[in-house]
């Protein structure tokens, strides 16, 4: 019986499942409080205050910085508390943490309403893939607006799934809550416009490190599952293309499964930003593509699933 205590209260894993599991089933409910919100309101007051005048870079490296390790130490101590009072309280904390800080079911639902929409009509279509990307899209082509909404399922399973549960792996939802953060905090100000280059260039390197290991393991995760792992060479020729240090690897690892290309020029914030490309062929994306790449980011959310609770039953 040993084993089973250490189960339900001695590992991260039985919370981990919990909250895991509570988000392939209900997703994001519109109306529920979450902590990203929070992150962002903090992140806005901020940059509201200290984003003008002199030193800009300095206040920015500042307001990342304690809002990262705020974050930490905040959650940190606390589980320290509720373990004091009992390990159960803990690990609903943590189940509860884990189903906020994850993305798979919403994500994917998002690609889905994309391509349904671009189906209706090419406005229908803009209007959807708005929700889910950064670029203008007033004037995206149908095919455009495909590729912009495979491009974002593929970057945000590494950002939304396997980065936060690798983070877990590592620290727990401590270091699951400061991954959310810091990708919170680059997604609002590590922009390299004149707004946000000098305040958010510190969050946005943050940013970059925090997720290298996992973009590079969500690519390989992809071509695991989809038997593909003989285009290794393909996604480190591409991957390493993208103007991001991270982002290429998962978007190239899916342009090999689907034997498409991604990048080109978009317009952000009203200006053309060039992307290379990820890839070299340039068809047409469909529905049935669109489906694949869903089935591949629920086997590699799978697999990177199993991989947490295996750890963290065996060593936590």
């Amino acid at each position: 019986m040993q084993w089973f205590q250490h189960f339900i209260f001695g590992s991260r894993t039985l919370p981990f499942l919990g909250g895991w599991l509570a988000d392939r089933i209900l997703g994001d409910p519109e109306g529920w409080p979450h902590p990203v919100i929070g992150f962002g309101k903090l992140i806005g007051s901020g940059e509201k205050a200290l984003n003008q005048g002199e030193n800009k870079a300095a206040k920015g490296t500042l307001m990342a910085l304690v809002l990262i390790f705020g974050t930490y130490l905040c959650c940190y101590f606390l589980l320290t508390l509720t373990e004091q009072i009992h390990p159960l309280l803990t690990n609903i904390l943590i189940a509860a943490g884990v189903f906020f800080c994850l993305a798979g079911k919403t994500l994917i639902k998002e690609v889905k309403e994309v391509f349904r929409a671009v189906d209706q009509s090419v406005e229908a279509g803009r209007k959807q893939v708005a929700r889910i990307v950064g670029r203008d899209t007033s004037n995206l082509s149908p095919q455009e607006i495909r590729l912009a909404a495979l491009e974002t399922l593929a970057e945000n399973l590494s950002d939304g799934v396997i980065a936060p549960m690798f983070w877990f792996m590592l620290l727990g939802l401590p270091g699951m809550l400061t991954y959310k953060m810091i990708n919170t905090l680059d997604s609002m100000i590590g922009y390299k416009n004149s707004r946000y280059l000098e305040f958010g260039q510190t969050a946005a390197r943050i940013d970059d490190l925090a997720n290298f290991i996992p973009a590079r393991l969500t690519a390989w995760l992809m071509l695991l599952v989809s038997g593909n792992l003989h285009n290794l060479n393909f996604v480190k020729q591409f991957g390493k293309a993208h103007i991001s240090p991270n982002s290429g690897y998962p978007e190239a690892a899916l342009a090999a499964i689907l034997n498409c290309r991604f990048g080109g020029t978009h317009d952000y914030f009203g200006t053309p930003v060039e992307k290379p490309y990820i890839g070299t062929t340039d068809r047409m994306v469909n529905t049935e593509d669109m489906l694949l790449a869903v089935k591949i980011n629920n086997h590699a959310e799978l697999a990177m699933g199993l991989l947490v609770c295996i750890i963290t039953y065996l060593f936590y």
